[in-house]
């Protein structure tokens, strides 16, 4: 694929827990410029690891033997946002907020917004910001969350009808176990076994497991097709990865699990495939947007009672893809792979925004 696209010209905004500037993967990769003054505070001071990680996933080059990412020639706006995880009180009140973030972005040259990060409740002025950043024509990505073979809550901002919802999918296509599930689920990528940093340190990386690496690679992804089409929307590269997406079940019946099914870039980049439609037409609802902005995730989906066991390797919770339609998502852990057997095993990933809420 990169002899076609490495996603060269397409700015994506990380709204994390902060990127590093010091890690090799990231020098003269991160556009400090474009951060707005007012949410600037510790933007390339990562306070975890985590916002970095997710960065080097889509974006890494791959020097002094750290991770290369899927999009190696894009570039990323880093945004530090207030997690759970920032414990000190005097950073909490400097650091932005979701919205503010958002909101920012929106205003930024960035074309993708990738939200690996999530929390339990639906905030008025964060899904005010979103909106306003789908309608000045960006495509948001946000991971779905990590406790789906527990309590599987609603997780947000994936779940606003403005972001596409990313779940996990090991290599064979099958989704994680703990991946959310719900109506909220547009597509799946790979989200087991990936590379991050351990912490914030950032001495060596970690083999991990969350939503929060497929929201990243799935921006990633995006970010290939539409340095190669530069002329689309965010409406076109969307419905092209949904066109693409690897799955055996019905394009018109999304699954619970995987949505659409497993991004596959691949599919448009080598082969051509995939019809970007019209530029300002909600590729799910079929509704007109403004500015051509990015689609809203599925409003139905598969009855839970005809859901099969999520461990199981077929029907809705596997997108292995159809005989006459092989899948070409294990290149992806080709990419991924080159850290991932010196790593050793690691926490999960998915920043969490806020704790869960009483009532």
């Amino acid at each position: 694929m990169w002899k076609v696209s490495t996603g060269k010209g397409i700015k994506v905004a990380v709204l994390d827990s902060g990127v590093s500037a010091s890690t090799p993967g990231l020098k003269g990769q991160l556009l400090t410029e474009d951060v707005p003054r007012e949410v600037a505070y510790g933007a390339t001071k990562d306070y975890q690891g985590h916002g970095t990680s997710m960065a080097e996933l889509i974006a890494g080059t791959g020097r002094g033997n750290s991770i290369r990412g899927l999009a190696p020639e894009a570039k990323i706006i880093p945004f530090r946002v207030t997690l759970s995880s920032l414990k000190d009180k005097a950073e909490r009140k400097r650091t932005s907020s979701p919205a503010e973030a958002i909101r920012a972005a929106a205003d930024s040259d960035a074309r993708i917004i990738n939200m690996s990060i999530g929390g339990y409740t639906p905030e008025e002025d964060e899904k005010a910001a979103v909106k306003y950043a789908a309608e000045k024509g960006k495509l948001l990505f946000a991971s779905v969350g990590n406790d789906g073979d527990t309590d599987n809550f609603i997780g947000y901002p994936a779940a606003y009808p403005e972001v596409v919802g990313v779940g996990a999918a090991d290599e064979s296509g099958a989704v994680g176990e703990f991946s959310q599930s719900g109506d909220y689920i547009t597509l799946a990528a790979p989200g087991l076994d990936v590379p991050v940093w351990c912490d914030n340190t950032f001495h060596s990386y970690c083999k991990s497991t969350g939503t929060s690496q497929a929201s990243a690679i799935a921006s990633a992804a995006a970010a290939l097709v539409w340095s190669a089409h530069p002329e689309w929307t965010a409406n076109q590269v969307l419905r092209v990865l949904i066109d693409t997406a690897a799955r055996d079940w019905p394009k018109n019946t999304p699954s619970k699990y995987l949505g659409y099914g497993l991004i596959r870039p691949s599919a448009n980049l080598l082969k051509g495939k995939g019809d970007p439609g019209p530029a300002d037409v909600n590729p799910i609802t079929n509704e007109k947007t403004p500015a051509g902005a990015a689609g809203a995730t599925p409003s139905t989906s598969v009855p839970a009672s005809s859901q099969p066991p999520k461990s199981t390797s077929g029907g809705e919770t596997s997108a292995a893809g159809s005989s006459s339609e092989p899948s070409d998502g294990n290149t992806l852990w080709v990419v991924l792979g080159a850290v991932a057997a010196a790593a050793v095993i690691g926490g999960g990933g998915f920043a969490v925004l806020r704790a869960r809420r009483n009532g």
